[in-house]
């Protein structure tokens, strides 16, 4: 896994290789975090994304929702922090391949 801290609050996170996850620090009690799904091709990349979903909830003990981009409290994923597993909350709409992540801390 590689890490890079950025100017302006971004926090770039490579879980594997070939996947980055990109933090922004906007607010005292969210964490926003994108990934694009062109990077998640296959079962072994769903795996390993619900497994960091997963390994952050537990962390935080909280659930971890994941949103399209561009709306907002929608939810279509996410970790289920009560019964410790990954969800599918609704079904995606079919315009956007970039998931914006929204963690209440």
């Amino acid at each position: 896994m590689g890490i890079q801290l950025r100017r302006g609050g971004l926090l770039r996170v490579w879980p594997t290789a070939d996947v980055l996850v990109i933090f922004r620090f906007l607010a005292v009690d969210e964490i926003d975090f994108d990934v694009d799904l062109r990077e998640l091709q296959g079962q072994e990349q769903l795996d390993m994304f619900c497994g960091f979903l997963r390994a952050i909830g537990r962390r935080l003990g909280k659930w971890v929702l994941m949103d399209p981009e561009g709306d907002h409290g929608h939810p279509v994923l996410g970790f289920d922090a009560e019964f410790d597993r990954v969800v599918r909350l609704a079904d995606p709409p079919d315009n956007g391949l970039l998931l914006s992540l929204i963690l209440k801390v």
